[in-house]
């Protein structure tokens, strides 16, 4: 018996409600790895953005590269603090996007799992009310597949999780490089009002 008819043979056997708890567990694990990429990929592509315009500014350039989140504070506001503050609040919320949906899915998707497992449970022992004589033969693999739904609850619990830590660590990585072009900026700011 190949994977495939073992699966089959699972869902044959496994009620609405387990069928829609491993949908909705799937729903989850493929938009976890779907913002993981996405964002894990954009967020590199900001922070080599600010890293470059960065370089440029410690190498002489006067002010950003014109691609640069800082862009706009520097050309229409001539660069006030204040300014500078919004952009990097604006930056923050960028750079921080669908880490509430990570933190979601990662706290929800275990009681999710919980959910479709006590459901499988109580479905098995209303299956056996009628038997007088139950043995460990009958029970066991009929708990062991309810099972099956808490075990995918941390299958997906876990990428979600990681990924969560690891969007916000390159969420830093990127503010934290935009707060030293923003340091650079007023300090080039300061010295042209003094001279």
């Amino acid at each position: 018996m190949g994977a495939i008819d073992l699966f089959l043979n699972y869902l044959s056997r496994s009620s609405i409600v387990t069928i829609a708890v491993l949908v909705w567990l799937s729903f989850y694990f493929i938009l976890t790895f779907w913002i993981i990429i996405y964002r894990y990929l954009y967020l590199n592509s900001l922070i080599k953005k600010e890293e470059d315009s960065l370089e440029a500014m410690l190498m002489g350039s006067a002010t950003v590269r014109a691609d640069s989140i800082l862009r706009k504070c520097t050309s229409q506001y001539r660069g006030s603090s204040s300014i500078f503050d919004i952009c990097v609040n604006i930056a923050e919320k960028q750079s921080t996007s669908y880490l509430s949906a990570l933190s979601i899915i990662s706290s929800t998707s275990p009681f999710i799992g919980l959910f479709g497992t006590v459901v499988g449970i109580l479905e098995t022992f209303s299956k056996l009310s009628g038997v007088t004589t139950a043995s460990l033969n009958i029970i066991a693999p009929a708990i062991s597949e309810a099972l099956v739904a808490t075990a995918g609850g941390i299958l997906v619990a876990v990428p979600a999780y990681s990924g969560y830590i690891i969007l916000k660590r390159k969420a830093y990585e990127y503010l934290s490089v935009i707060d030293r072009e923003k340091s650079l900026l007023l300090s080039t700011l300061e010295k042209s009002t003094d001279n």
